[in-house]
């Protein structure tokens, strides 16, 4: 009778005499809003063009011109701990995600995963009636379980997403991405010859989950979380986008600088007294570069103009579909960024970031071939630090930090149903936590008690909506706390108090800066030694904070430049179990755990049964920027190793190879660091010569293919291959054997590549 309690008709023995009962299945309260987040990466505040940028995004700006745009909004200053203040409107260091997700540190606040006591938004929405859907960048999860089997419990169809598209890692090469769908790694639906890229591939899915919702369940409200890989390196755009750009770039970035702050000025964006802060110790002055460097760094950052350009009319084509349907009107639009614009391409930008990643040195100038491959699937380009100045005028510092360019993002609120004060701005001071009491204030549904069964704690955001009609009121939000790897900050009134924390040698000796954030918008004029009574409840308020809010431990900032830091041995992860030996069965899905290679020696093997002509790819690691790939080819047994797109290192057999069941393989023998000697091998016993290899690394962190390349070539002669260059014939496995177990070094060399491509 269990089954039966809740049942509220009748039963009888016969159906003749019982009455039936359907449940009510959940429906959103009467008029509740469509969601829409369209999330950007790693843009500035100025970036968009209105927010005074001068790259056109004119779709973007028609969102802004159907609604609100914000001038104090604020997020986390790394793209992690954004996304799970969105996620679950609580404090990111409450919730584990004081870093990146990559890894479980150890601590309370960095578990770089999220528990299931923390409820999620589309969680709630889902149980209220909603349709969930999620595109694009995920980066809430450990990468141990971004395997192709699992565990899903922290991907997004296991945090309240009915639908998903997209890739689970910080990053992804818009041309060749990692992609998702649901719980299943897929291969790109075409190439960059046939006109792939990322963003319109995005936009695609989330027109096709709005349409099929809409088809179906007319009435039903949706929330589409859009989490685009712009503006995020590699600053990827199909080149006629590009060169529409060609030339107006070349005063640089101080002319730029200057002209956007102007434009800013006559928009009404800044308030009076705004001032264009000082160029700062990570740029190079544009008047210093020689002419062939200041040709570079134009075109670096005409690659991320085009790739902008692009994405904003991808986002057009979006908005463009939500009229057509008749939704746009009923949908809560946020348009914003993660975090400020990002200084990960150094003083002279790269065109492949592993480089400096995987070498620990400046890349070096780039050549007349390189300078035409910027921007292409040829490249993992990032621009001079220079531009990311730019990008964040007229604000001070960078993502990672916890002044103004790294918090302060453009911030657009959009629901033309709703909002009726069009085009304006709003000056009130809010923060990322703050959007989930909006939605759910939207919705007309109530702060939930509980989510999964956990009881909830109070969050600690505030609803915006009080500033849909009323511009001059004065911000709700009291108070807020920021830390991002040591650097600290508090927001209270109209005083901010902030530390750069880089360059010190220790919490306690941190110079602490203060600023009237209502006459000094851009953190301009330090009052730290006019207010000193100020600043020191500020800092004793910071302390109070972070006890409450599960900031201890702080990271320390990976910019450090102070003798003897060194990041990687600060860092503790938990144990695992030492693995020397990996299998690949035939048939799996694309992408797997990587073993960490670096400095080792080891042995790849594959089991098959070859035939005269058969060929292809047996195991490969990487994409055509950086890797390494075992294959057949021309009747010959083939190791190639592409490192970071510099050194190409072959090796292959000398005999004729043997039809039936065999044990083709490569081994390496690691004689000192970085250096080696790799030798092919058929059922064990050398067939080959001896081949020297002088950047022996082997840091590749993804990509891996079973019986073919997983994303783009790993040799450039491959590129023209069809079916991703799959191996003809049979074979049953692939296994690895490494000569040492994997140690908690090489571990953090892992977690240095996840953070150094952030």
């Amino acid at each position: 009778m269990a089954i039966n309690e809740e049942f509220k008709g009748v039963i009888k023995t016969s159906i003749l005499d019982s009455t039936p009962w359907w449940p009510e299945k959940p429906h959103a309260p009467k008029g509740a809003p469509n969601v829409l987040y369209i999330l950007l990466d790693d843009t500035g505040y100025s970036h968009l063009s209105c927010y005074g940028g001068l790259v056109p995004t004119p779709n973007m700006d028609a969102i802004a011109a159907d609604g609100l745009r914000y001038t104090d909004f604020n997020v986390c200053p790394l793209c992690s701990p954004t996304r799970s203040c969105l996620m679950t409107g609580y404090h990111n260091q409450t919730v584990g995600m004081s870093f990146l997700s990559a890894n479980d540190m150890g601590y309370p606040n960095l578990r770089g995963t999220i528990d299931k006591k923390y409820g999620f938004l589309p969680e709630v929405l889902r149980e209220n009636g909603y349709a969930t859907f999620c595109v694009g960048k995920w980066h809430l999860g450990n990468e141990s379980e971004m395997t192709s089997a699992g565990p899903y419990d922290n991907w997004p169809l296991g945090r309240g997403f009915e639908r998903y598209y997209g890739f689970l890692n910080g990053a992804t090469n818009q041309f060749y991405p990692e992609l998702v769908q649901d719980n299943t790694m897929i291969d790109p639906p075409a190439t960059p010859e046939e006109g792939y890229h990322l963003s319109a591939d995005l936009i695609d899915h989330a027109i096709r989950y709005i349409g099929t919702e809409k088809s179906v369940y007319p009435d039903k409200p949706f929330f589409c979380y859009l989490a685009l890989g712009a503006m995020h390196s590699p600053h990827h755009a199909p080149l006629e986008y590009i060169d529409r750009f060609a030339g107006q770039f070349d005063e640089g970035y101080e002319v730029y600088r200057e002209k956007v702050f102007k434009r800013q000025q006559e928009m009404g964006l800044l308030p009076e007294g705004a001032v264009l802060t000082e160029i700062d110790r990570w740029v190079r002055p544009w008047g210093e570069l020689n002419n062939w460097e200041r040709k570079v760094f134009a075109r670096y950052m005409e690659a991320f103009a085009g790739f902008m350009a692009y994405t904003d009319e991808q986002i057009g084509r979006l908005t463009a579909f939500l009229k057509e349907i008749g939704q746009y009107d009923n949908t809560l639009i946020v348009l914003m960024a993660d975090n400020g614009a990002a200084v990960g391409g150094g003083k002279n930008g790269c065109l492949n970031e592993h480089y400096h990643i995987h070498t620990g040195m400046e890349p070096p100038m780039i050549t007349e071939e390189e300078y035409n491959r910027i921007g292409t699937p040829d490249s993992l380009n990032l621009y001079p630090a220079g531009w990311a100045w730019a990008g964040n005028t007229p604000l001070r510092l960078y993502k990672a930090w916890v002044h103004n360019g790294g918090v302060r993002v453009p911030f657009v609120m959009t629901w033309p149903d709703r909002i009726k004060d069009k085009g304006s701005y709003r000056r009130q001071f809010h923060y990322v936590t703050d959007l989930w009491p909006t939605v759910l204030e939207a919705a007309g549904i109530p702060m939930p008690e509980v989510v999964n069964g956990y009881k909830q704690e109070p969050r600690p955001g505030i609803s915006m909506i009080y500033t849909f009609d009323n511009p001059d009121e004065p911000t709700r939000k009291a108070l807020q706390f920021f830390e991002m790897e040591g650097n600290r900050g508090i927001r209270c009134g109209k005083w901010k108090a902030v530390a750069d924390h880089v360059d010190s040698p220790s919490f306690d000796a941190d110079h602490w800066e203060l600023y009237d954030m209502e006459a000094d918008f851009c953190e301009s004029n330090d009052l730290c030694d006019v207010y000193p009574e100020k600043l020191k409840e500020l800092k004793e308020l910071w302390w109070q904070e972070a006890e409450k809010n599960n900031v201890f431990p702080m990271m320390e900032s990976h910019f450090s430049t102070r003798n003897g830091i060194q990041w990687g041995a600060l860092v503790k992860l938990k144990p695992v179990p030492p693995k020397q030996h990996f299998t690949y069965i035939a048939g799996m899905d694309i992408n797997a755990p990587v073993p960490r290679l670096k400095n080792k020696s080891f042995r790849l093997t594959a089991q098959v049964d070859y035939k005269t002509g058969d060929e292809g790819v047996l195991f490969a690691c990487g994409f055509n920027i950086g890797g390494y790939a075992l294959f057949v080819e021309n009747g010959k047994l083939c190791f190639h190793y592409n490192f970071v797109d510099s050194v190409y290192t072959d090796v292959e057999t000398n005999t004729v190879l043997p039809e039936g069941q065999h044990e083709f393989g490569f081994r390496f023998e690691c004689t000192e660091p970085g250096h080696g000697f790799g030798q092919m091998t058929i059922d064990g016993v050398p067939a080959g010569d001896k081949v020297e290899f002088s950047d022996s690394g082997f840091m590749v962190k993804s990509c891996i293919g079973v019986g073919r390349y997983s994303a783009s070539a790993v040799k450039h002669s491959h590129h023209s291959r069809p079916n991703h260059f799959a191996y003809t014939g049979s074979y049953k496995r692939v296994e690895f054997d490494i000569g040492t177990p994997e140690t908690h070094e090489d571990r953090i060399d892992a977690i240095e590549l996840h953070r150094e491509s952030e």
